[in-house]
This record gives structure tokens, sequence and C-alpha cells, in this order.
């Protein structure tokens, strides 16, 4: 779910205080937003001009700047222009070389990289292999205590094998590895400044030496955050159509569309749901919404309780009025959710999605058969609790959707009240899950490979909250994994995916297209989560 980066819940593991959904459709969603048509689609209009400045909406502020730590929307979302990967995920969700212009794989244990040659950081050193090296290294070492640790499980070394070459060594073949050098996993940074910042490297004591399109120029903390113009950035075709971006921090909901509105902000990723229709309507800018590669989910916790017998997990998901979900809780932007991996996470091959992802079956509701199921089970009256908090309006729209929904088939939901700052720690604290059958996460894949997200349910794996376990599930997973074959690995996820439905470990309620919101003066922005690793402020220009 691809963790907890709930919060971003997400991705796999973080704090946040918005919880709108990371997702990613090649076929556009449509529907209506106040009235008005929408429609998914991967960028906003072209650039007409270039711009002294504009100023872009965070809903937090970032808690660091360190790649290895970043691992949610705040911080990953300014360090997209800033630093750069070995690969690059593209506004449409495809995969392509970024510092390393090519790679090849001599056998499936063994990846060799090549990397550009000429490419500068930003205080005009030159890009080595050596650089590579420490970077991707420094995400191994137990005492950087990288989230992102856990992606170089299979890697046994990772050495310099000519000046602008690095040979990565695997103790078994897996896929995933590679393709998440497009995301955190694969960011390049100055070596020597590693070891210059130390410890205020990536805090606003320090300084930050990529090779982005924009560097850092101040981090004024509790306030704003500035970048200005990479002038030797070494891609021309996302040369910066602006001096500078000045990021701010809003976290109320409210007072953030009000920025909008205001024009103290230019714009902003992941627009708070309830402001949609107010938005979409003002005249003020443009409201886009984009690819993305999550979906909104209900993880078990225990299968002790009440929903270790599957009969009731179904009866729950039977119950589920995902439709008026959509409404009360996307803004009515989204789609019921048919699988725990959503439509945009299968973007790699797109040519497969149609037929081992839209032909699944859209979610039943069916109150009547759900009660009987759960009279069947014997789980009348059974006590079912699930964690809600005011984190974000997502939260308690789902939670008492959920509550609702058991109630009419038998069940007795309880309501667990999080506070805001305890609900991101549910996601890496077996103990805060104490007590709790279910939580809500929003996650999101970092590629467009559903198997990203199919990983987390894996035996012993940390985003497997209710450590569930099965087999056929785990042989599966391994087997896709072995797989470098984007098309054939497609076909063995399929696999995966289906026992995850049958089983639900986690039960599916919707997915929810990325949003932006642009003011009159400014376009050019990608519309989808692949802001969160390409440079996309770079993109961004006068809209006259």
């Amino acid at each position: 779910m691809r963790t907890p980066r709930f919060i971003a819940l997400a991705c796999t593991a973080a704090v946040a205080v918005s919880l709108t959904a990371c997702s990613g459709a090649t076929q556009p969603q449509q529907g209506t937003v106040g009235g008005a048509d929408f429609k998914v689609s991967p960028t906003s209009p072209a650039a007409k001009g270039t711009l002294d400045s504009f100023t872009w909406s965070l809903y937090a502020e970032p808690y660091t700047l360190d790649y290895a730590l970043a691992y949610d929307y705040p911080p990953n979302t300014v360090l997209a222009n800033v630093c750069e990967q070995l690969l690059r995920v593209t506004p449409d969700l495809k995969i392509e070389p970024g510092l390393a212009v090519k790679w090849e794989q001599p056998d499936p244990r063994t990846l060799v990289y090549t990397l550009r040659s000429g490419v500068k950081f930003h205080d005009g050193s030159v890009m080595t292999a050596d650089d590579v090296v420490a970077s991707l290294k420094r995400q191994m070492d137990p005492a950087t205590g990288s989230p992102w640790g856990s992606a170089f499980k299979a890697v046994e070394s990772i050495e310099k094998s000519g000046p602008l070459e690095v040979t990565i060594r695997l103790g078994k073949a897996d896929a995933l590895f590679h393709e998440l050098l497009a995301a955190s996993p694969g960011t390049v940074v100055s070596a020597a400044s590693l070891a210059k910042e130390g410890k205020d490297y990536g805090t606003p004591k320090g300084d930050l030496d990529c090779t982005g399109p924009f560097s850092l120029d101040k981090w004024t903390q509790g306030d704003s955050i500035t970048l200005k113009k990479n002038p030797d950035y070494w891609d021309a075709k996302l040369a910066p159509k602006s001096e500078s971006v000045k990021f701010t921090f809003v976290e109320d909901p409210a007072a953030r569309s009000n920025a909008f509105l205001s024009g103290t902000a230019d714009g902003g990723y992941m627009v708070p749901s309830s402001s949609f229709a107010q938005l979409r309507t003002s005249g003020k800018g443009q409201l886009y919404f984009g690819p993305n590669t999550g979906a909104f989910n209900l993880a078990v916790t225990d299968f002790k309780g009440t929903l270790g017998d599957l009969r009731v997990r179904k009866a729950l998901s039977m119950a589920l009025d995902r439709k008026n979900i959509v409404k009360a809780a996307a803004g009515g932007v989204g789609v019921p959710a048919k699988a725990p991996a959503a439509r945009g996470a299968w973007s790699l091959v797109p040519e497969k999605t149609a037929s081992l992802f839209d032909t699944l079956p859209e979610p039943a509701l069916d109150v009547a058969a759900a009660k009987k199921l759960v009279e069947e089970a014997g789980a009348t009256g059974r006590k079912v609790t699930l964690a809600t908090s005011t984190l974000a309006p997502e939260i308690s729209i789902v939670a008492n959707a959920v509550q609702a929904a058991g109630r009419q088939i038998g069940l007795d939901v309880k309501l667990q009240p999080v506070s805001p700052d305890a609900y991101s720690n549910l996601f890496v604290d077996p103990a805060a899950r104490d007590g709790l059958d279910l939580v809500i996460t929003s996650g999101y894949d970092n590629t467009p490979d559903p198997l990203e997200f199919y990983q987390y349910l894996r035996t012993g794996d940390f985003g497997n909250y209710g450590n569930w376990s099965e087999p056929e599930y785990d042989l599966a997973f391994d087997r896709a994994n072995t797989e470098y074959d984007p098309a054939k690995r497609t076909e063995l996820t399929a696999k995966v995916q289906e026992i995850a439905l049958a089983e639900l470990p986690v039960i599916p309620v919707f997915e929810a297209p990325h949003s932006v919101f642009l003011s009159k003066r400014i376009t050019g922005a990608p519309t989808g989560i692949a802001q969160l690793y390409y440079p996309w402020a770079a993109m961004i220009g006068a809209a006259q």
C-alpha cells in the first residue's frame, strides 16, 4: 500500500496531514464537479512564456529534505525539482532514463548502469560513479535509518565499475529494485556534500547539492522554502521557465483553498476535495485531475478477531456503499475500487490493463447477502474496531460509512478515535495497532507497476499490518518479482491480485485521480502523481 506512507498514508510510511489518494489511470476517468465535466489527463496546457517566480502551496512543511528520509508528499514534492534519480517516472507513468543513460543486465542478479557524462551538481562539480555509489549505499546503512532500506534487501554489492559506470549485484533476482531506482532509492547526490553537511544534511540548517533544474536557495523553518533556477541543468527540454519557486505551508484545508482563491498561492497539488466544486467554478484558475497509482483501502490488522473469518471480510466488503463514499469523501471525483492496487498502478504495460484489470467485476453492493454471510459465520453482534481520526475528512467519512455498513449486516463496528499526530504511527508501530481490527489506508505506488503495491502483503513484510500469511500468495509474488520482462511480469502479477481479492487481507474502497490547481497566471504542470519524482516545477511558466 505502498505502505504507510499513508499519510501519506502511503506508500510506505510517514507522516502527513492529508489523505488525497495517489492514483493513476491511463484510461481517463470522467464525471462532474460542480456541474462541470472533468477528465483525467497527464499534463496541463504547455506554458507560453517565462516567469520571475511563482508560489506553490504544500499541505504541510516537509519534515526533511534528505532524500534518504523523504517518504511523504511534502518533501518529495520539493525534492523532485532539486535532486534526481538514475531513472525517471514520466507524467504519463512510464519509466525512462534519468541520470543513467542506459542499463544492461548480463544475468538476472547483475545490473550495470551507464551514467550521463557532463552532468553537474549545483556547486559546479561533475557527477561521477563515486557519487552514485555513495548515494545508494547510504540508503542501506542502518545508521541512516532510511525507510527505503527495504528496497535494497536483495542487494549484495554496489560498486564503481568505470568512471561513469556502476554495477549492482543482487542475492536474488529482484525486478522491483530496478524500477524503484526511478524513485527515492535511486537518488544521486554529491558525495562531497554528504560528508560536508553531516547531521545538518536535509535540515533547515544544511544545504543540498544535487543535479536538478532548481537548487535550494533558502529554507525558513515554519514559513517557506525557496528554490532558484539552475542555469547549468543538463536536460534542455526541462530547462526551468521560472527563475524561482516559493513553497508555502498551509495545513488547514479551508485556509489552503482560500490561498488559491485569493492568489496568495499560484497552485498546489492534492487539493482538498471539499473545495473541488468551489475552485472549479471560481474563475480564479483551473482544477486539473491526473494519473494516480493508489486507492483507499481497509487494511485488516487482526486476523485472530472477528475479521479472521473470510466470510465476515467478504460481508463487510459487500455492504459498503462505495458510490456514496466517493461522493462524500472524494468530492464525487473517483470510482469504487476493484482491487487493492488501483488501475493507475497498471500503467507500465498499458496494453495489458484492459484484460488484467478492467475485466475485474465491479465491487458488489448486496446487504442481504452480506448479512447472511455474517450469520453463517456466527459473527452477528460481534465487535469490529476501526481507527478513525480528524487528520483528514476522508478518514472520518470512510469510518462512518464502514460503521453504518456494519450495523446493517449485524456487526458492532466501534470507532476508535486516534489523534492526528498518532495516526501515522499506526503504520510503523505494531503496538499502536493493538485492539484494532481495521485501519483506513491510502496507499500508492512510486512506480507504474502494481507488483510494487502487492509486496506489502507478503508474509512478514512491514506493510502487512495484520500479519496475514498465505504461502500461495508469497510464491506467486516471488515468481512475478523474478521476471524482468514487464509484460510477462504483469501477467504474473494478475495471479497475485487474484489471490488478494479472494482472501481480502485488505478491502478495496475507492480510488481517485491526483489533483492540482493552477491560477490563471501559470500553466504547464504535470497533473498526476509522477510529480513526486519528476521535475514538475521546471515545466511551469506563464499562461499568457
